[in-house]
């Protein structure tokens, strides 16, 4: 593998030197931007062959780029600062643009480069002077999915892998595609990086786009959006929103991990995420996936934060406490628990990381429920340990939606009318939270109060509880009368039938509050939630039209999670047909994906009777299974 080098050399500090811009050269001939970090001694390299760190990132290899920190996957230390940490401690540090990318050649097209460019660039850095022929990976996000990409195409020297939530398992089902729908996500992320972007005129063209006004006049089409000064934008975007049908596009490595679980590299694996981040699914699809292979070393971290922010104390207007940071109450930084994971699996230490827990999970819920000095809710939660995701001695329990309201474990027993709304889709239920990336200026991720708000885009009545609206099913259990602990996976099972061609129905977990001297209405967070989107109600390979007055059964896979839901407090789930804008609306038409021009109100059923039990089930855990996590250790 050629390395053309036009690059510059930059003393950091007297022991720490960085080669910036080293041209690596692809097998298609397309040369990507690398920089080089390695030990020095008075300001010169040390020539040494050492193990390496690789990350390759589409949001600059240099520094953190403006566009990163608006979409929240900023980093406390800038990137010349961790890379030099890790050179202290014996490594050379390999940051690299992704094709298309800031200095790097090609053109960007998001995810489906980065595993052919992945293992072209680990063929070349165990081939050079300075490398030992070992190397270990880490990231965040997109750097988690460009992790999983090469990694299934098995590159010499891979030695061990830091993915931090992202790594696609399955694209269509996490992180494009939920349930047959098009996560919205992805339209800001397209806006907020291009913006950074092109020459000076397109980036300009971008910044004066009113991406709010754009997220009203949707599907977009090409020409017809506010990406449409960078082309290259523009068609990967539809090229997402438009392939709803799960065929071999789906299946390409880069987006599809689940398809190379049984030859995936036998390295060393931490996953991490969050509850109310975008990747839970993918993160624990693939802890499973992995899991099959004893042999492999594999850690699983799950945080009760938004996407990357594991520092963090809160989630939207939610508050965990302070035990909820990962450092210094599950690790001592992140930062240093990546140096034991390197040392580990790179050097060969016998530093005690083979002896942490496999599972790490926070298990939210039990505070107090006042408001904290910062506004927020103090939901509270702690950290347990466990062998296994889920959790062993999981027992799975059905609780039924009835005619009165009412969410119990009892079956229905009587044959009654299904409830039945209109779902207009011109008028969508705004999304209030939830598990999502940042998409500023339109979402707002993590835990509040499930009624509308000017923050939220869409709220035309402030104030207004969700559960009011005539198109949102609320279904609660009685006052708990003890805890109650769901932590795992959840399924929604719903007997529905429209009298249109097609339609979506969305499901969402609720944490009921009692009224409060702080919160005298109460206070009901949204814990998770999920969509069908109906066409794919019998196969993701194959849509069918639904035949109007025919009865059916419809899944919906909200993501896991792990929450207590405290004695005093109720159990909801609501029902509905949207959630927007975390997801695209369904205009009922039946229409192409991303392509229907047209809408129609459809009246949909949800049935309730003995014979179309409409449940969801839970994941209860009880106490004794839940192992307290071992304090850190200072």
């Amino acid at each position: 593998m050629d390395t053309l080098t036009a690059s510059r050399r930059e003393v950091i500090a007297d022991d720490v030197v960085v080669e910036r811009d080293v041209m690596v050269t692809m097998r298609d001939g397309i040369r990507l931007a690398t920089d080089i970090y390695q030990p020095a001694k008075d300001g010169k390299v040390i020539e040494a062959r050492l193990p390496a760190i690789l990350e390759r990132t589409p949001y600059g290899k240099t520094e953190r780029s403006r566009s990163e920190i608006e979409v929240g996957m900023s980093t406390p230390m800038k990137r010349h600062e961790v890379a030099s940490y890790f050179v202290r401690a014996g490594y050379t540090v390999v940051y690299q643009d992704c094709r298309g990318r800031y200095n790097s050649e090609g053109e960007f097209s998001k995810y489906i480069s980065e595993a052919a460019d992945g293992y072209d660039t680990a063929r070349w850095l165990v081939e050079q002077p300075w490398s030992n022929g070992r190397f270990g990976t880490m990231g965040l996000s997109y750097a988690a999915h460009t992790q999983a990409a090469l990694a299934c195409l098995n590159p010499p020297g891979l030695a061990c892998m830091v993915m931090d939530s992202g790594g696609f398992s399955n694209a269509y089902q996490c992180g494009i595609r939920q349930g047959g729908a098009f996560e919205l996500k992805q339209a800001t992320w397209a806006y907020n990086q291009a913006i950074g972007e092109g020459d000076e005129l397109a980036r300009a063209a971008i910044e004066a786009e009113d991406i709010k006004a754009w997220f009203s006049v949707m599907p977009w089409s090409e020409g017809v959006s506010p990406v449409r000064w960078m082309p290259e934008y523009e068609s990967y975007l539809l090229d997402q929103w438009r392939s709803g049908t799960f065929d071999e596009s789906w299946r390409r490595v880069g987006l599809y991990m689940e398809g190379f679980y049984d030859t995936f590299p036998e390295v060393p694996i931490v996953l991490m995420s969050s509850w109310y981040d975008a990747y839970v699914r993918s993160t624990l699809d693939n802890f499973r996936g992995l899991s099959s292979k004893k042999s492999r070393p594999l850690q699983l971290i799950m945080g009760p934060w938004l996407h990357g922010n594991r520092n963090t104390t809160f989630a939207g207007d939610t508050s965990f406490g302070a035990a909820a940071s990962l450092g210094g109450n599950v690790v001592e930084s992140w930062l240093a628990f990546r140096r034991n994971w390197f040392d580990r699996w790179l050097k060969g230490e016998e530093n005690g990381v083979s002896q942490e827990p496999a599972v790490r999970t926070f298990v939210m819920g039990g505070g107090s429920g006042i408001r904290n000095e910062d506004g927020h809710l103090d939901h509270g939660g702690r950290w347990i340990e466990a062998a296994d995701w889920p959790l062993p001695g999981t027992e799975y329990r059905n609780f039924y939606i009835h005619q009165n309201g009412s969410l119990s474990t009892d079956e229905p027993k009587a044959d009654i009318e299904p409830f039945v709304y209109d779902y207009d889709p011109k008028n969508p239920v705004p999304t209030i939270g939830g598990s999502l990336t940042s998409g500023q200026p339109i979402f707002e991720g993590g835990g509040f109060d499930q009624r509308e708000g000017e923050k939220f885009y869409g709220s035309k009545h402030p104030g207004l509880p969700l559960s009011a609206r005539a198109d949102v099913l609320s279904f609660e259990t009685e006052i708990l009368a003890e805890d109650v602990a769901v932590v795992g996976p959840i399924i929604v099972e719903l007997y529905v039938s429209s009298d249109a061609p097609d339609t979506d129905f969305t499901a969402k977990l609720v944490d009921v509050y009692p009224p409060s001297e702080d919160y005298p209405t109460g206070y009901a967070l949204n814990i998770t939630d999920g969509i069908i989107r109906c066409r794919y109600r019998k196969s993701w390979e194959k849509p069918e039209a639904i035949v109007a007055g025919e009865v059916f059964k419809v899944t919906i896979e909200p993501f896991a999670t792990a929450n207590l839901f405290a004695k005093g407090h109720r159990i909801r789930l609501d029902i509905s047909s949207s959630n927007f804008p975390k997801y695209d609306v369904n205009p009922n038409t039946y229409a192409p994906e991303g392509r229907g021009r047209t809408t129609q109100i459809a009246r949909n059923s949800v049935f309730c009777d003995a014979a179309r039990p409409s449940a969801i089930r839970l994941p209860i855990v009880r106490g004794e299974a839940m192992m307290a996590l071992k304090p850190f250790a200072n």
